[in-house]
């Protein structure tokens, strides 16, 4: 296991009329699509193609996640998600992500774990060591 902190990597997110409910709020399940994108974002920041490693039957799959919302994001808010990579171990990876406003607060947080696993077979595999090398 190697405890890691990377720098953060920051992503954009603006808050449109879709990801709110009937009284103009980010509907909670919103908030995990928000990480997920940003945890893509982060591996094609550092080169990583996630269509390359499904053609070489390598995948990632969400194992777990703890999330705490702390306050409500509305529409037309401008936000950013703060994502770094925790924890590597063999095969997962734990991400601490949030999502914070313009003032800097955060709105939500979340530690999340993923598993690497082969995509045919659906069972865990190490984590390439280039990815590993990539993410140090």
């Amino acid at each position: 296991m190697q405890n890691v902190t990377t720098s953060p990597f920051k992503w954009p997110v603006t808050i449109y009329y879709e990801d709110t409910d009937a009284g103009g709020v980010v509907y909670h399940s919103n908030y995990l699509k928000f990480f997920e994108r940003a945890r893509t974002e982060l591996l094609r920041h550092i080169g990583v193609s996630q269509q390359v490693l499904l053609e070489e039957n390598i995948g990632f799959v969400v194992r777990h996640i703890d999330i705490d919302f702390l306050q409500g994001a509305r529409l037309d808010d401008q936000l950013t998600v703060v994502t770094t990579v925790s924890e590597l171990k063999k095969a997962s990876i734990v991400f601490c992500q949030e999502i914070v406003n313009l003032e800097g607060r955060a709105l939500c947080k979340a530690l999340v774990k993923v598993a690497c696993v082969n995509s045919q077979k659906m069972k865990p595999q190490a984590i390439p060591s280039s990815l590993i090398a990539e993410l140090n």
